[in-house]
């Protein structure tokens, strides 16, 4: 939504401002992260202060049990966010004059809670009703992103993908524990902070890993994904030691298919994913109903862990395709 709110300038605004920073910056010194506000201050702590950092208004009531759940939820995900978005928390009743101005432009303050976020001085997005932590996290996720910015555990994540795709899988692991510090249910963190232990060689740290994952979150595909990448590592080890007899197998018989599938397990275990694939998928094409469906049924447990929408499951899952639907 891109309701203009006013544009009454600030009584601080300097003639000849530059324009407002990316969405991520941090706060003005001494600017509150979390205050009150109120009809009085709305103009100055809400639409102003929009033009340079990102602000939520949490707009409440004393009688309204849901806003109870919601307003810890706000503080703590606005916390966590470093000072890349501020938290303006409005009480309706007491500010009457403000609920009916900002009711004429559409803001149904009729049903509370309700969340506005401002940017630019205008309203960018909304919800109304108590929502989850992980549902405020995404909003604000999305907020920031709308303006330019990003929450500190999306640039973390960014980061350990990089230092893991470039072999850095140290420091990586290290990124990783960094977002479980800010958010310690944040799945993506936990899978790549498992796997980034599996690339380290440290199967029993990333066991121990698994284990500690908090119950909420330990069937969310990102921690699926990982628990499928160690158990195919630890296959994939002992198949290692019988890869040259497994190759000579295949050699005297091509047909071999119990070869080739352990075989396909030596090369994931290391690292060589299209090989991998390869091993399965020449046994699909040979003969699709091998040991009730084994080589498709193990394709998929390999895209589960090394997730969807890595370029070897992409090219793998294609060529599967072609072949089940030829």
């Amino acid at each position: 939504m891109d309701y203009i709110i006013g544009q009454s300038p600030s009584p601080n605004a300097r003639p000849g401002a530059s324009a407002a920073a990316p969405g991520g910056a941090a706060p003005s010194a001494g600017a509150a992260v979390i205050s009150d506000g109120n009809q009085n201050t709305f103009m100055r702590d809400v639409v102003d202060a929009s033009r340079s950092v990102p602000v939520l208004v949490d707009f409440w009531a004393a009688w309204c049990w849901p806003c109870k759940k919601l307003t810890p939820v706000l503080e703590k995900v606005v916390t966590s966010a470093g000072g890349r978005v501020r938290l303006v928390k409005i009480d309706v009743d007491a500010n009457q004059a403000l609920a009916q101005q900002l009711g004429k432009i559409g803001l149904p303050l009729q049903s509370i809670p309700l969340v506005a976020a401002f940017w630019q001085g205008q309203i960018l997005d909304l919800f109304q009703g108590a929502q989850p932590e992980s549902e405020v996290r995404r909003f604000v996720e999305g907020v920031l992103k709308a303006a330019g910015g990003a929450l500190p555990a999306a640039d973390l994540i960014a980061l350990a993908r990089k230092e893991l795709d470039e072999g850095r899988a140290e420091a990586a692991a290290s990124a990783y524990s960094q977002v479980l510090e800010i958010e310690p249910e944040n799945p993506t963190a936990w899978g790549g902070l498992v796997r980034a232990l599996i690339v380290m060689g440290d199967e029993e740290g990333a066991a121990d890993a698994l284990r500690d994952v908090p119950a909420a979150i330990a069937e969310h595909a990102e921690i699926k994904g990982a628990r499928a990448a160690l158990d195919l590592k630890r296959e994939g080890r002992k198949a290692a030691e019988e890869a040259e007899s497994l190759r000579a197998r295949l050699a005297a018989n091509p047909k071999d298919y119990a070869a080739r599938f352990e075989l396909s397990a030596a090369l994931n275990a290391a690292g060589q994913k299209a090989e991998a694939a390869d091993e399965l998928l020449t046994i699909m094409k040979e003969d699709r109903a091998w040991n009730d469906d084994a080589a498709r049924l193990q394709l998929i447990r390999l895209f589960e862990a090394w997730g969807h929408d890595d370029p070897a499951t992409v090219a793998a899952r294609r060529r599967m395709s072609s072949l089940l639907f030829s």
